[in-house]
C-alpha cells in the first residue's frame, strides 16, 4: 500500500509542476476583485468608478446592472491601469440608488469578487458581491461593522487562493517538531507579516512589488530546501538553524509576505473612516484562513503517516513545493 501512496506522491510532484508552468506569470499573491467606487454628486446623480481585471490582454466579461431608470449620462472615460480596465463616469436616476438593487452581470461565471464603496450621504459603506450572490443592495444607513465583516472575507479569500503563502506554511510544517515550536514559528510569522502589513497598507513604507513577489518565491525554495537536507538526514543528525529557531525564519520571511498581503489591499483600497477597522479584520480574515489550513494539513499528514512512513510522504511533497517555488521565481525575476 505504502508504494502506492509513494507514486501518487511522485505524480503529485510532476502534477504541481506542470500547473506552476502553466499558470506562471500570474502572481500567486494576487487580490484581483473588481471594483466600483459610487459618489454621490447632486440627490440622484452619481459619479461613479467601474475597476475590472484585464487577463490574457481581455477585461473580465462582469459589468454593472444599474436599476431601472438609472442611464449614463454622456461618454464613459477608459484607461488601462495596472493590468485593469477603468471606466469613470456619471449615472443619474430617477431615485436614490439606496435601497435598490445592482446586479454585476457575468459574475456568477466568474471566481472574481466585487467590491463596492458608496457614499450615498454623511456616511460611507462598503458591500461584497460574489458568483454566488451577484446582487448587491446599498443602505440608506449602513450598518458600523459591515466593512468589517466584508475585508475580514476578503482576507480569509485571500489566504485560500495565495498558493504561495500556503505552499510557505506547509513547508515550515515540515521543518518543525513539537507543539510549542509550531506554535511560536506560526506566532511570529503572524506577527511579522502584521506589522509590514499594517506599515505598508498605511502607507508608512513600501517596496516595488515585482521584487518582493521573486522574494517570496525565493523563501519557499530555501525553506523546502532545508525540508529536504532535515528528512534525508533522518533521525538523530545535528539539527540546522533552520530546524532549532525556524520562528527566526519565519519572522524574517514573514516581514516580506507581510509587503504581498498589503500590495494586495493597497490595490482595492482601505473604506474612508473605518482604515483601521478594515486593516484589522482583513488580516484577522488571514489568520482565520491560515489557521485553517494548518489544522487541516497537518491532519491529512497524521492520518497518511498512520499508512506509510512519514518520509516518504514528506520528501516528494516537499521536492514539490520546491519546484513549484522555481519556476514562480524564474517567471518574477526580471527580464
Amino acid at each position: 500500500m505504502w508504494r502506492s501512496v509513494l507514486r501518487f506522491c511522485w505524480v503529485l510532484v510532476f502534477t504541481s509542476v506542470s500547473i506552476a508552468s502553466a499558470t506562471s506569470g500570474a502572481s500567486a499573491h494576487e487580490l484581483r476583485p473588481a471594483y466600483l467606487e459610487i459618489a454621490t454628486h447632486g440627490s440622484t446623480t452619481y459619479e461613479m468608478v467601474w475597476k475590472v481585471p484585464v487577463r490574457q490582454g481581455r477585461p473580465l466579461a462582469v459589468e454593472p446592472q444599474f436599476p431601472a431608470g438609472c442611464a449614463i449620462e454622456g461618454s464613459p472615460e477608459r484607461s488601462l491601469e495596472n493590468a485593469a480596465l477603468l471606466v469613470r463616469f456619471s449615472l443619474s436616476c430617477e431615485a436614490s440608488l439606496a435601497g435598490q438593487p445592482i446586479r454585476f452581470e457575468g459574475l456568477e461565471g466568474t471566481l472574481t469578487d466585487v467590491l463596492v464603496r458608496a457614499s450615498l450621504g454623511s456616511e460611507n459603506q462598503t458591500a461584497r458581491a460574489t458568483p454566488g450572490e451577484p446582487t448587491i443592495t446599498l443602505q440608506a444607513r449602513p450598518q458600523a461593522n459591515e466593512a468589517g465583516w466584508t475585508y475580514f472575507w476578503l482576507g480569509l479569500e485571500h489566504i485560500l487562493l495565495g498558493y504561495d503563502h500556503l505552499l510557505f506554511v506547509l513547508a515550515l510544517l515540515f521543518l518543525i517538531t513539537g507543539l510549542r515550536r509550531l506554535v511560536e514559528t506560526i506566532t511570529a510569522f503572524t506577527v511579522a507579516h502584521s506589522l509590514t502589513l499594517g506599515l505598508t497598507a498605511t502607507g508608512w513604507i513600501g517596496l516595488p512589488g515585482a521584487p518582493v513577489e521573486a522574494v517570496i518565491a525565493l523563501s519557499i525554495v530555501f525553506l523546502a530546501r532545508e525540508g529536504v537536507l532535515k528528512i534525508m538526514a533522518g533521525e538523530g543528525h545535528v539539527p540546522r538553524l533552520s530546524e532549532q529557531r525556524p520562528w527566526i525564519v519565519a519572522f524574517a520571511f514573514g516581514l516580506l509576505h507581510g509587503f504581498g498581503f498589503a500590495g494586495a489591499l493597497q490595490e482595492i483600497g482601505l473604506p474612508d473612516g473605518a482604515v483601521l477597522l478594515a486593516l484589522f479584520t482583513f488580516n484577522l480574515g488571514v489568520e482565520a484562513g491560515q489557521i485553517l489550513f494548518v489544522l487541516v494539513a497537518s491532519s491529512v499528514l497524521g492520518m497518511m503517516a498512520m499508512f506509510v512512513p512519514r518520509r516518504l510522504v514528506e520528501l516528494p511533497l516537499t521536492y514539490g513545493i520546491g519546484a513549484m517555488a522555481s519556476v514562480w521565481l524564474i517567471e518574477r525575476l526580471p527580464v
